[in-house]
Order: structure tokens, then C-alpha cells, then sequence
């Protein structure tokens, strides 16, 4: 069965990376505590042809990390496809395992950070050792207009991917940033469970994001 992942090739994502020592503990410790789960950094999902470009934070521990696929089974993801899946990039409104046959249409998830970081709250140091793999992915398609960072974390990834200084784009939600090579990149609070729950982040609020995203598309 197709799991739609990008290919595994050791530069744009390697599934045995343990260049983060604190990270590749928590795996291992996660793999011991939870035989079943996926606990291995975790590999880009969508379409390689994408026009968009969704970079999120890392992975959750009981979602992607156990699913081995982003955004799956977890409480972020709920929001994520039902939003992706209603303006015309996902084939369907949940994501409910990495083998249920859903596809990404014109669109990509990626994320900061590939392996589970304990709390939800990687390093400085190893967002800074995992950005070479988004860094290999943006480049293998420069020409893909929109990327839509999930949170500040992620947006300054996608701007050191692209050797871009964070500090002369600011972070908000639904800020607009044209970049230099052409592409734009959005921002949106991130669709985690604490952002959605305290209302900082509502599906409306989210649906404009995606809805800006498509009217963009579509003008290209």
C-alpha cells in the first residue's frame, strides 16, 4: 500500500538520524514504553509535485510518533485535514492511521523538527540540526510557491531553509511575506490543542489562512 511518503534518501529525510542525543534517547525510551508506536523520526507526507507547502513544529508523541506519518492521531491533526480536506487538498477529512489511503492533493507536510521532542519543545540547538533536511526538501522543488509555516518555530525553519534572516520577517497570524526567489510564505498560529482549546486559534481563523492559500493558487 502507497504511504505517499517522500522518498527516504539520507539528505531530504533519514529515518536512522540520531544526530540529536537527547532525541534519539527520548525515542529509544519511547520504543521500550510503547512497542507499538512508530517512535522514529518522522518523514514528510504529499504530494512531490506540490504547490504548497505546510511546515509544522515536530511531531507529537501520541500522534505522528506513533502514527509515522504528520499530523496523524493526534488532536492538531483533526483541525489540520478537515481544514486541508475542505478547501481541495486532502482526499479526506481525517487522518486516522499512515495505511487509511488518504492523499495530499497540491500539498506537502513537513515539519521543523522530525523526531518527538520531550514536552512538544525542541532545542534551539536542535532546530538548528534538523533544518539541513527541510533545507534538502525546499530545494528540491524552488519552485514551489507558497509555504504556510504553523507557528513562530516553524517560520523561522522555512526562512533559515531558504538562507533567509528570521529577524526581517515578522512572525503573525495570516502575516503575508513575499520572498526573495518569489515564493510567498504565510503564517497561522499553530492548530495544536492549547492554541485551539484557549481560543487563541479558531477553525475560522484557520480556514481563512487556507482559504488565502487557495485564492493564491488559483491566481497562479
Amino acid at each position: 500500500m502507497t504511504h505517499q511518503l517522500w522518498p527516504s534518501d539520507g539528505v531530504v529525510f533519514d529515518r536512522s538520524c540520531t544526530d540529536c542525543p537527547r532525541l534519539a534517547r527520548f525515542l529509544a525510551d519511547g520504543r521500550k514504553e510503547h512497542p507499538d508506536y512508530y517512535c522514529a523520526p518522522v518523514a514528510p507526507f504529499g504530494d512531490p509535485k506540490a504547490r504548497l507547502i505546510i511546515v509544522g513544529l515536530a511531531p507529537g508523541f501520541h500522534g505522528a510518533n506513533a502514527s509515522g506519518r504528520p499530523f496523524t492521531g493526534d488532536h492538531a491533526g483533526l483541525l489540520l485535514y478537515r481544514t486541508l480536506h475542505r478547501f481541495g487538498f486532502a482526499s479526506r477529512p481525517e487522518s486516522k492511521s499512515r495505511d487509511d489511503g488518504l492523499k495530499l492533493i497540491d500539498c506537502r507536510i513537513s515539519n521543523s523538527v522530525k523526531c518527538v521532542p520531550p514536552e512538544n519543545k525542541p532545542t534551539p540547538a536542535e532546530i538548528r540540526t534538523c533544518n539541513r533536511y527541510l533545507t534538502a526538501e525546499l530545494a528540491r522543488k524552488p519552485a514551489a510557491p507558497l509555504l504556510l509555516a504553523l507557528g513562530s518555530i516553524a517560520h523561522n525553519a522555512a526562512l533559515r531553509a531558504r538562507a533567509l534572516k528570521p529577524s526581517e520577517y515578522k512572525f503573525g497570524h495570516a502575516a503575508e511575506h513575499e520572498l526573495p526567489n518569489g515564493q510567498m510564505l504565510l503564517n497561522s498560529y499553530h492548530c495544536s490543542r492549547y492554541n485551539t482549546q484557549t481560543g487563541r486559534l479558531t477553525e475560522k481563523m484557520f480556514a481563512d489562512v487556507f482559504a488565502r492559500a487557495r485564492k493564491l493558487l488559483d491566481e497562479r
